[in-house]
């Protein structure tokens, strides 16, 4: 790992000074070999202080979707299993029920993971199922569309939950038992899981002081009933609502992982470095899938030719990465196979609002390639 004064670390220092958020591990790969990697600030402030490490743990929140949901649906593509053109209700019949709000019989498998699926960007499935998670995909599927199937993208985490469930439903496996056997386990991952163990907390970024911002955003912030909502700090399990809600693992938020962990998982999208897809099945993720819409979304990710996504202007159109509501980011450039990985916790103790950190994370990937140029 190089030593060149690249600026980066100072930068995030600066930002955390700032307040935007208590730490930040970063790395920065190429060709799957480590080139920058620090780690900066305070993984945990309150009830204790912990500084953070290369090594720390952090709940990648939405980075679950492509790392996690994504990889395991290209492999059941690859396999012939699943079908990008196939209607949802050919693999879960209940969106195949008939009701001229809700009907959801023309929503595809290939939308639910471009966000194009008309269905809303979040609900809070714990209140809507009155806590009774066997009722969850009864209840999304009762929600009006808010657009035709395919002619926006509106990103959603509610498509990605039943990307989950549709994976459970075909396999017969839990979502976690698919992600060990299928991710975990073939890439010997040792600190990247879902519901961190106890004794991993200490190691572990802290996230927020109960759900304060979920709690705002379903209207009940002054209701008396607190039954739905956790008040104590939430450290070492998973910060997302509805993850939590459907027991720590759904198919758009729950994984937790370290910086170096990460990184094994985006090298899978990488045709260079791919163990767990074929070289050929890459190709997928840097391929616009939504042209003339809203975004540029390929299978799973978003592309940086997206107008103001977080790649910002040094990153090749085709990269694609994706981030996560907690802070953290994950992009890949399939040109020069390189991986950028930056790590915060930046709703961790802070009042809202959170800082919004997309200009921070185009600002570190410019450093970044701007100091691989002058590696070169």
């Amino acid at each position: 790992m190089t030593t060149l004064d690249h600026g980066i670390s100072t930068f995030l220092s600066e930002r955390i000074a700032a307040g935007d958020f208590p730490s930040a591990v970063y790395l920065v790969a190429e060709r799957g070999r480590e080139i920058f990697a620090d780690a900066l600030g305070d993984a945990v402030v309150e009830p204790e202080r912990i500084v953070a490490a290369l090594d720390t743990i952090y709940d990648l929140a939405s980075l679950t979707k492509p790392l996690v949901t994504g990889l395991l649906c290209a492999r059941r593509v690859e396999a012939g299993e699943l079908k990008l053109a196939d209607s949802v209700s050919n693999y879960l019949p209940e969106f195949a029920q008939i009701d001229r709000r809700t009907d959801k019989r023309a929503i595809t498998v290939g939308q639910l993971l471009t966000h194009t699926s008309g269905l809303p960007a979040w609900r809070p499935l714990y209140l809507l199922t009155n806590g009774e998670r066997e009722r969850t995909l009864e209840a999304i599927v009762e929600l009006d569309l808010e657009y035709e199937p395919g002619t926006r993208v509106v990103y959603s985490d509610l498509g990605f939950i039943v990307l989950g469930l549709l994976l459970e439903r075909l396999t017969g496996k839990r979502l976690t038992e698919l992600a060990r056997h299928d991710i975990f386990q073939p890439l010997a991952l040792k600190r990247t899981f879902f519901n961190p163990e106890a004794a991993a907390q200490t190691g572990t970024a802290a996230c927020e002081t109960g759900n304060a911002y979920e709690r705002e955003m379903s209207g009940a912030v002054n209701s008396s009933d607190d039954k739905n909502w956790r008040q104590e700090i939430i450290w070492g399990q998973v910060h997302d609502g509805n993850a939590y809600f459907l027991g720590g693992a759904a198919g758009h938020a729950g994984l937790f992982s370290t910086a170096r962990e990460t990184l094994r998982l985006a090298s899978q999208f990488l045709a260079g470095q791919t163990e767990l897809l074929q070289p050929a099945t890459t190709e997928w993720f840097r391929q616009n899938m939504t042209a003339g819409l809203e975004e540029a979304r390929s299978f799973g990710w978003q592309l940086a030719e997206t107008k103001d996504s977080a790649a910002g202007p040094d990153l090749p159109r085709d990269s694609f990465g994706h981030s996560g509501f907690t802070g953290t980011s994950c992009w890949n450039d399939p040109n020069h196979e390189r991986t950028f990985i930056l790590l915060t916790n930046r709703t961790h103790n802070r009042a809202l609002p959170f800082a919004n950190i997309n200009s921070v994370r185009r600002r570190f990937h410019s450093l970044a390639t701007s100091a691989l140029a002058r590696l070169s």
